[in-house]
């Protein structure tokens, strides 16, 4: 094949004699420097580093409750406001930014089980030990503006994103309707005890629940029935919908693990979340549907991708105790915790992340940076320290044995599979181990 060249100068690659060296072509172009690949990783491995001198996530905490936190309920609009549920019937408005308690009253006689607001935000309804299902106005008042009574013990509730409508779980799983005293419509499937329900926030009339039975229940409010089941290895203690996924909820299991699920197909979760060591008590998801938070017995917090199976970061305090329930707030910045000794603790969501005004330079060298460490993230010494973290002792020493106790699992059945007759013992995928039936 012939080659056509508009100018090739001999100087540039001949040389003069045989014992001369042979020519390097240089490119005066800044950008195509030949060191160009070494700069940039130690540029992100400075910023690596740089993140985790600066991951610092605390940021406050909300003291006044004379008994442990039962649950948070956020505001639909006012990011500001937080309402939250102790364990000896109260319940307390905060505001945030100026991290004060607005009002406080005795709302129910007994626990707290149940907290969520109205669509438009201006009341919230509140579900106790007593019975009682009671409607408040946000901005105060000790009276409740109505007041339901219930046959059945409640343990938790939710409302409609949109409608009038909210649902209780207890003894049965109940409809209700804001203008009427009884239960539109109820649901039972074989369970003495109904713990946790979720309304979507996708396609609103399906409702997910935690049974007592350990399974997980599907319904549909436009159906006189259940519609799924699915039963799981340990008890589930709390499910959460997906807000940008119609079909994908994830609940948070007694053994440990959190389980994202496909509604279109419940054999087997599509992602099995580990790194806990006790049970996992509450989630939820953040406002993209990409991340989510979850709390534990292990009194740790985890921030996990919704499509990776193990946690980003993990928030700790030697003062916090077993956590009770997670938030994630609607501006996607912040994540608020509730534990047992009575705090409520703030923190951020990205424990690197600058808070306030960002000048335009910081911004530029804050996505260079991000650039840089996606670029490099594969790279051995980078991931090592980006995945690097200070947990407790108890935690440190939990996981250790836990990795030892599946690796031993793992290597009990490869050695029986390999002294049996081939294909007799079917190797079983991690995911569709812990699934144990599956009912329509």
């Amino acid at each position: 094949m012939k080659v056509k060249v508009l100018c090739r100068n001999p100087d540039n690659y001949l040389r003069e004699t045989k014992k001369d060296i042979f020519k390097v072509p240089r490119n005066y172009d800044p950008s195509l420097h030949p060191f160009e690949a070494s700069r940039e990783y130690v540029r992100a491995l400075n910023a690596t580093k740089l993140e985790r001198v600066f991951a610092k996530p605390f940021v406050s905490n909300l003291d006044g409750h004379r008994d442990g936190v039962s649950c948070l309920g956020k505001h639909p609009f006012r990011l500001s406001w937080l309402v939250s549920g102790s364990y000896d019937g109260e319940v307390r408005l905060w505001d945030l930014p100026q991290r004060e308690n607005l009002w406080s009253f005795q709302a129910h006689s007994g626990y707290v089980r149940g907290l969520s607001f109205i669509p438009d935000g201006t009341q919230f309804v509140t579900v106790g030990d007593d019975k009682t299902i009671k409607f408040w106005y946000t901005e105060g008042g000790e009276e409740p503006v109505t007041m339901y009574l219930s046959k059945t013990v409640l343990m938790g509730i939710s409302h409609h994103r949109r409608n009038p409508m909210f649902v209780t779980c207890g003894e049965l799983c109940q409809v209700w309707e804001s203008s009427r005293n009884e239960p539109v419509r109820t649901y039972q499937w074989g369970t003495d005890s109904i713990h946790s329900v979720s309304f979507n926030q996708v396609e609103t009339h399906i409702m997910a629940a935690c049974a007592s039975d350990r399974s997980i229940i599907l319904y549909d409010t436009r159906e006189a029935g259940p519609v799924r089941k699915v039963v799981l290895r340990l008890r589930s203690n709390k499910v959460c919908w997906n807000p940008m996924e119609a079909f994908i909820f994830t609940c948070a299991n007694e053994d440990y693990n959190l389980y994202t699920f496909d509604t279109r197909k419940l054999k087997q979760p599509i992602n099995v979340h580990m790194d806990h060591v006790s049970a996992v008590t509450d989630i939820d998801y953040s406002p993209t549907g990409k991340e989510f938070v979850s709390g534990s017995y292990d009194k740790t917090i985890r921030i996990y991708e919704a499509n990776k199976g193990h946690s980003r970061d993990v928030y700790h305090t030697k003062r916090m105790q077993r956590i009770t329930c997670v938030m994630w707030s609607l501006d996607n910045k912040y994540v608020l915790s509730g534990s047992d000794e009575m705090n409520i603790r703030l923190w951020k969501a990205r424990a690197s992340e600058k808070l306030g005004v960002l000048r335009p330079r910081e911004k530029l060298a804050f996505n260079y940076n991000e650039a840089l460490k996606e670029k490099f993230a594969t790279h051995p010494q980078i991931r090592r320290i980006a995945r690097h973290r200070q947990v407790p002792k108890m935690i440190y020493n939990a996981q250790k044995e836990l990795r030892t106790i599946r690796l031993k699992k793992k290597r009990k059945e490869a050695n029986i599979r390999a002294h049996s007759k081939p294909g007799s013992v079917p190797h079983v995928p991690e995911r569709k181990k812990h699934v144990v039936a599956e009912h329509e």
